[in-house]
């Protein structure tokens, strides 16, 4: 059984904080990505629909050396990825397979995170145009394949949170880079809260760069593998003669800082019985403490700076015991009631947040 981490922390229907992803035995043997050259274009295919296309080790091996091939490929003008099955694009990581590697310390706890943030950096940094299709649930390690390419393409299904403060984690996949660059404090906001944005909402703050109806997806792709020797501005002005135009999202700011400052001081009992202070009052307090240090230093960092940055936090998290409690509690056996370890934000100290951050030498991730 495959979990994905796609808790939605701002909801408080326990029922629908998780969703459940079974490994479809029936279909073992089939590949876990199709990689195919179609025209002149590189298409990927995301490819454990029952899983909801969650991303593991071996698919992430796949990815980055095909990647690195069609980037200085003379016959590859374009990169195209997308989920199969028609309701995910990729619903987050292989969090279980994390989880019981770092309980019996298999290097699989640090070949995931290490190998993960490569590939995301490779995405950030790709000179060709690199086309996510957003269409479907859209989180954790999902968001990681798909925010940092130049075209994010969402649609009314798409659904997207960073929900790892619920499992005692933090939004990683560079999420300390791209947050933080959302107008205001929106990023702060959606990385605390694990709020989820849905349909327009996703291009309207920024984290989608198109908005195209769902329906019209299948016609766009053809398209986009029908252009010839295609530059950024060919693809996006394809990309705009399908997008329905939506109108930027103005959040509202005052509330975020509002937030922002109860978070700091959580137990002002003119903010406990707002919603928002509610949901974080269920999260990892090293969780929140960590994610706001992560978010504040990434906003001044380049991408390579904050995924060595989230890579000594990630091994951190796997040190602590949050991680496996916020795991056990959402995902596995599905309390919701994590005892987590510190209980409150009083009791993490600054101290312990300095160790997370720290430089692990040999070990650190290289870029």
């Amino acid at each position: 059984m495959y979990l994905c981490e796609t808790a939605e922390a701002g909801n408080n229907k326990k029922s629908s904080h998780t969703f459940e992803c079974k490994h479809d035995m029936s279909s073992a043997s089939a590949p876990e990505v199709l990689l195919e050259k179609v025209g002149r274009a590189g298409v990927i295919t995301l490819n454990r629909p029952k899983a909801m296309n969650a991303l593991n080790l071996t698919m992430t091996r796949l990815l980055y050396p095909q990647l690195k091939e069609w980037e200085t490929d003379e016959q590859t003008d374009i990169v195209i990825i997308k989920g199969a099955g028609g309701r995910a694009f990729c619903a987050g990581g292989d969090i279980i397979a994390v989880t019981e590697a770092g309980k019996s310390g298999d290097p699989l706890a640090q070949d995931f995170f290490r190998e993960e943030y490569v590939l995301n950096n490779t995405i950030g940094m790709y000179k060709k145009p690199y086309i996510a299709l957003i269409d479907g649930i859209t989180m954790g390690g999902g968001v990681g394949l798909s925010v940092h390419g130049r075209f994010r393409v969402a649609t009314e299904k798409t659904v997207f949170a960073m929900p790892e403060t619920a499992i005692g984690l933090f939004p990683d996949v560079g999420g300390g880079y791209f947050l933080p660059r959302l107008q205001g404090k929106l990023g702060m906001f959606l990385a605390l809260t694990g709020f989820r944005l849905k349909g327009r909402d996703v291009q309207r703050v920024g984290v989608a760069s198109h908005f195209v109806e769902s329906q019209k997806i299948s016609a766009l792709e053809l398209d986009l593998v029908g252009l010839r020797s295609p530059s950024n501005e060919d693809v996006s002005k394809l990309l705009e003669s399908y997008q329905t135009q939506v109108t930027i999202l103005s959040f509202p700011q005052a509330f975020v800082h509002g937030l922002i400052r109860s978070i700091l001081n959580i137990n002002d009992p003119k903010h406990v019985m707002h919603p928002s202070i509610q949901t974080l009052a269920r999260m990892s307090p090293t969780s929140l403490k960590i994610t706001f240090r992560q978010l504040e230093q990434g906003a001044a960092m380049s991408l390579q700076d904050v995924l060595v940055m989230e890579y000594r936090l990630c091994q951190a998290c796997m040190r602590g015991k949050d991680f496996y409690e916020g795991v056990r509690s959402v995902l596995i056996d599905k309390d919701h009631s994590p005892r987590w370890s510190p209980a409150t934000l009083a009791e993490v100290s600054d101290h312990s947040v300095d160790q997370c951050f720290s430089p692990l030498g040999e070990t650190d991730l290289r870029l």
